[in-house]
């Protein structure tokens, strides 16, 4: 996951100075708030005078075409337009340079439905977690239900946060397949850019997230049923959840087991011969790593460094033994989404 650092969140360093420093510590783009002042421009420039770092562009304007002709000019590597404020469907077709990668910033409560439109001509969508072009505000964990459904929708597009993004706030994130976060507050006034940086980036964070408010709900987890199953179904569930296993449940939904792919591969090569004898119950893990809806990220990362396997995933329960959901860490694993 890159990390691009919101230059003007910080009001007591020079662009000159700020701009520098965040390159003595690899920024992967900086992130330029435009709130309808075409003047920024001019400020790009001054950036691209002092560094090849990459351009992270936010334009909220109700007049687009005014900055067709600076975008233009200095081709930043990124470029997004707030959707509240443009006035109709938004024509890009003009201003393709082969460099720029455009987007679409929503806010909160705007849907994320409304990237179809948009879908074929941008490559990636901004969820504004706070409001847009303010510094400092505290990220809305409803966001994380918003981003597993826009993954849902839309899996090839690019998904980008902005706002109130911390050390905590960026694990989850990361976990969730986001491919960028914006920081502002967090990074650019920390008293240790460096050592903010390397948080943004690290797996050792004090939380206060639980993981029942980014995991994939149940409606999204493959389960099926202990008592009334076949290889069939096991094969099914795995292959349209696509993560790599499925859950079994009794009929109170308490877990009784999981099946994954390995499994799987090791029930064919023991009946090879005749696949007709494969028991799917005997291919079964009663005793599967778990996760606690109630943990913390802290508690989750502790838990898969317990592990004596590099987990891909964990069923989610309650103290119940009752399924809630799965986490998975395809993303962390990939590191980048």
């Amino acid at each position: 996951m890159k990390i691009s650092a919101s230059v003007y969140s910080n009001k007591e360093k020079t662009l000159e100075a700020l701009v520098q420093e965040l390159d003595r510590y690899e920024v992967d783009f900086f992130h330029i708030d435009c709130n309808d002042n075409p003047a920024v421009f001019k400020d790009i420039a001054q950036i691209r005078s002092l560094s090849k770092t990459p351009i992270d562009l936010h334009i909220i304007t109700a007049e687009p075409e005014k900055y067709f002709d600076g975008i233009a000019e200095t081709k930043p590597e990124l470029v997004c337009f707030q959707y509240e404020n443009l006035p109709s469907k938004l024509d890009l077709s003009s201003i393709q340079n082969g460099v720029t990668r455009f987007g679409l910033a929503i806010q909160a409560d705007t849907s994320h439905l409304v990237f179809d439109d948009y879908k074929k001509n941008m490559d990636f969508i901004l969820f504004m977690a706070t409001s847009p072009g303010k510094s400092g505000g505290t990220f809305n964990q409803n966001n994380f239900s918003k981003i597993r459904q826009f993954k849902k929708y839309y899996p090839q597009a690019k998904l980008h946060v902005d706002g109130g993004v911390n050390d905590e706030v960026s694990f989850v994130l990361r976990s969730m397949g986001v491919s960028l976060v914006v920081s502002g507050n967090y990074l650019v006034n920390a008293d240790y850019i460096g050592h903010a940086i390397h948080k943004l980036r690290s797996n050792n964070i004090a939380s206060h997230i639980l993981v029942k408010d980014f995991m994939v709900g149940l409606s999204d987890s493959p389960v099926l049923r202990y008592d009334n199953f076949n290889f069939h179904q096991v094969l099914n569930a795995i292959e349209v959840f696509n993560m790599g296993f499925t859950m079994l449940s009794d009929a109170s939904g308490r877990l009784e087991g999981i099946i994954t792919n390995a499994d799987v591969r090791r029930g064919l090569l023991k009946n090879i011969t005749n696949l007709n004898l494969l028991d799917p119950v005997r291919i079964v893990n009663r005793n599967p790593a778990t996760i606690n809806e109630n943990c913390t990220v802290s508690e989750l990362i502790e838990k898969i460094r317990s592990l004596s396997f590099p987990a891909l995933f964990l069923p989610v329960i309650d103290d119940n033994n009752t399924i809630k959901g799965t986490i998975t860490f395809n993303n962390l694993i990939k590191g980048e989404a």
